[in-house]
């Protein structure tokens, strides 16, 4: 776990901006605790300073986690939200889209927001702008980039991509079986090596 550098801040900050805008300061400069980005195996972590702390104390291979998962980097540099961020950026989001009933399944399924599906969105939505997506109820489901701006949108036909999908909460049942087979290949690791994995 290390701090990240200046042109890995630099990225992560960009891609954040484009989905929170002038609102990543308040990411930075909270009033109940002081919180920072830490790097660990190429996954970029949200956490606050006391958790950081008690974090160091862990030695390197035997840290699972620590604190909020806001993405991982390639291994050619690019930065990539996961949707465990969601929660942060609905909390801020500049730019927002709000779904009907009958588009939260297929989006919910990884495929990309359609006219068709359009219940809300913020006025002035710039073209390639970064949104949260939202049930009508107001419960965020994940997040993409439009494909026209919100006036270019008005004039488009029903079958029409106006989001294309990022992420959404779907990935925590899609990937179920993935995480469940690398759970288990870990606990049969730990109850082999004795060694002792912490989570923060």
């Amino acid at each position: 776990m290390r701090p990240l550098t200046e042109e890995e801040s630099k990225t992560v900050f960009t891609k954040l901006a484009n989905y929170i805008g002038k609102n990543l300061v308040h990411l930075i400069d909270r009033a109940d605790e002081p919180y920072c980005f830490r790097l660990h195996k190429d996954r970029v972590f949200y956490v606050s300073e006391s958790s950081m702390r008690l974090g160091i104390s862990v030695a390197r291979p035997n840290l699972v986690s620590l604190g909020t998962c806001f993405g991982k980097f390639s291994k050619s540099g690019k930065f990539k939200l996961h949707v465990t961020a969601l929660d942060y950026l609905a909390q801020y989001a500049k730019y927002k889209i709000w779904i009907k009933p009958n588009g939260e399944m297929p989006f919910l399924y990884g495929n990309h927001v359609l006219k068709a599906h359009l219940g809300r969105i913020t006025e002035d939505t710039p073209e390639h702008q970064g949104v949260v997506v939202f049930s009508m109820s107001d419960v965020p489901l994940g997040f993409g980039v439009t494909s026209r701006s919100t006036v270019d949108t008005r004039k488009l036909d029903p079958t029409a991509i106006i989001v294309f999908h990022q992420s959404d909460v779907g990935e925590y049942l899609r990937d179920e079986a993935s995480v469940l087979q690398c759970l288990q290949l870990n606990v049969s690791n730990l109850s082999s090596t004795g060694n002792t994995f912490l989570v923060l």
